[in-house]
This record gives C-alpha cells, sequence and structure tokens, in this order.
C-alpha cells in the first residue's frame, strides 16, 4: 500500500472520533448538582443560591452478611443524591464514607471507633459548607437514626444552634408503611430480604446469592420499652453472637423488590427535602 494511503488511515480514523466526540448530545441539565462536578467559581454561586446542601453519609466498607459486598450502604447513598439532583436544585458535597459502626466493630470494615472524633470530622464539614453560603444542611444518612443517626444528630443540633437549620434523615426514616408491606419476612434489619434486593438491582454482580442464609437471631421489636443497643458479636457466649452478621432472610430478595424498595425511598427523601427547603431561616441582627 502506498505510504500516502497509511499515513491517511491514522488521520481519517482522527477526524471521525473528532467529530464523533463533537455530535455526542451533551447530557441533559439537572436541577441539583455534586459539588465536587463544579468549578470554585460555580460553587461560590450555586452554595449560596441553592436551598438547602446535602451532606450524604454512607459507609464504604461494613459487613452486610457473606453474601452481600460491604460497600452496601454506599451505594444507595450514591443512588439517593443522584435521584435528588435529577429532581431538585440541591447541591450534594462528597460523601463521608467512614463512620462510628459499634455495632459492627468485630467485623472487618472502617471505624471511626471514637463517635466524638466522628461528630466532631461531619460538624467540620457541615461548617465549612455553612462558611461559604449554605442557608440549610441535610445529613443523609443510610445507617439508622439509633446507631450512627445518634453523633449525626448531635452534629445537626450544634449547627442549627451556631445558626443554621439542619436536617438529619436516616434510612429507617425513609421507611413506610407500604415499604414494609413488601417484606416477606418480617424481620429484616440488617442484610435480609431488603438490603439484599436493593443490592441485586444496583449492582447484582458483587451480591453471592449461594452464599445468601436466613438468620433472625435476636430479630423483632423487644417485648419491653427502652433503648437497648445491640450489634453483632463474634463470641459465641454472646446474647448478640451471630456468625453470619446479618438479621433476616436474603433468600427471599429479587432485583424487582429492590427498585421498589428504592423508589419509595426516593421520594420519601424528596418529600422531607421540598418540605425542609421552605423551613424558616435565622435572621441574624434582627431588631
Amino acid at each position: 500500500m502506498p505510504r500516502t494511503y497509511l499515513l491517511a488511515i491514522p488521520l481519517l480514523f482522527g477526524f471521525v472520533s473528532i467529530s464523533l466526540a463533537q455530535s455526542k448530545p451533551a447530557p441533559p441539565a439537572r436541577p441539583g448538582a455534586f459539588l465536587g462536578d463544579l468549578t470554585w467559581t460555580e460553587a461560590e454561586e450555586r452554595l449560596k443560591s441553592a436551598p438547602l446542601v446535602i451532606l450524604p453519609f454512607g459507609a464504604g466498607a461494613k459487613e452486610h452478611g457473606p453474601h452481600l459486598p460491604m460497600n452496601a450502604d454506599f451505594k444507595v447513598l450514591e443512588y439517593l443524591c443522584e435521584r435528588a439532583v435529577e429532581a431538585l436544585p440541591v447541591i450534594v458535597a462528597p460523601p463521608v464514607q467512614h463512620g462510628w459502626f459499634p455495632a459492627f466493630r468485630e467485623f472487618p470494615g472502617t471505624e471511626i471507633s471514637d463517635p466524638e472524633v466522628f461528630q466532631e470530622y461531619v460538624a467540620e464539614v457541615a461548617r465549612s459548607l455553612v462558611r461559604h453560603g449554605a442557608k440549610r444542611i441535610v445529613i443523609l444518612n443510610t445507617g439508622v437514626a439509633a446507631a450512627t443517626g445518634l453523633p449525626l444528630s448531635i452534629v445537626a443540633r450544634e449547627i442549627r444552634a451556631e445558626g443554621t437549620p439542619a436536617l438529619v434523615i436516616s434510612w429507617n426514616q425513609l421507611e413506610t408503611e407500604e415499604y414494609r408491606g413488601l417484606l416477606e419476612q418480617k424481620i429484616d434489619s440488617h442484610g435480609g430480604e431488603s438490603e439484599t434486593s436493593i443490592n441485586l438491582f444496583l449492582q447484582p454482580h458483587l451480591v453471592r446469592m449461594d452464599r445468601a442464609v436466613r438468620d433472625l437471631r435476636r430479630g423483632g421489636p423487644r417485648p419491653y420499652p427502652g433503648y437497648e443497643p445491640g450489634g453483632y458479636s463474634r463470641n459465641p457466649g454472646d446474647p448478640d453472637y451471630s456468625k453470619t452478621g446479618i438479621t433476616g432472610d436474603p433468600t427471599k430478595a429479587t432485583a424487582e423488590k429492590g427498585k421498589k424498595w428504592l423508589d419509595l425511598m426516593a421520594a420519601q427523601l424528596l418529600k422531607s427535602l421540598r418540605g425542609f427547603a421552605e423551613a424558616p431561616l435565622v435572621v441574624k441582627d434582627a431588631p
């Protein structure tokens, strides 16, 4: 083949690739944005104009049984944040992925074991957002209110005391009667039917259904009032001993149910965000 043709071929392919890149349609505009995707000049403007800023928290590596990946909480967090950005003019800050998980401390994972260190870390991130104009702070927690939600609620209290409205939204607060009505196994608190279904929808390639087992342990409500911290112990002498690290029946999981649960959670989240976006702001230096 003549050399001129050989030179023309890469030039032709280069022209085609450039043309394809130029003709590729831009992604549809969304009302919200992820803070990390913005330039600093865009961030300066958007932080001040957004009705609220979401500070997401979800475990990047926490046990969810022998069949689920340890990033299960974080993947749900990603999904919910995407739904928020697609629907509302909110700003989503980079997520916090390491937190206080005493219930899972005996299993592999990443944890900040001192709740005060975790609490202050999240508070400082929230304060940095307020310094640059955030009107309201929402801490979105894909843990539960009576666990990781405890130090996060103290953060919200402090942020509010400093003059900025704050809201904590935890996973269990997004569960509705319809959500619970989909459960075939009513004892379902960790790594069971609902979480496994959600992961079958979000990341099926990482779910090992061949390892899924039913384990109800001491699940369900106690027959007495009060807050009793529980956990997943690897000590056979502990009443909270668990071989699996789950409470529920993941064998009943399906991706179809997972999609339904995520839709229900997202609807509750958007309802909460819309309502909080109207919460009164503190008028500073009011007479």
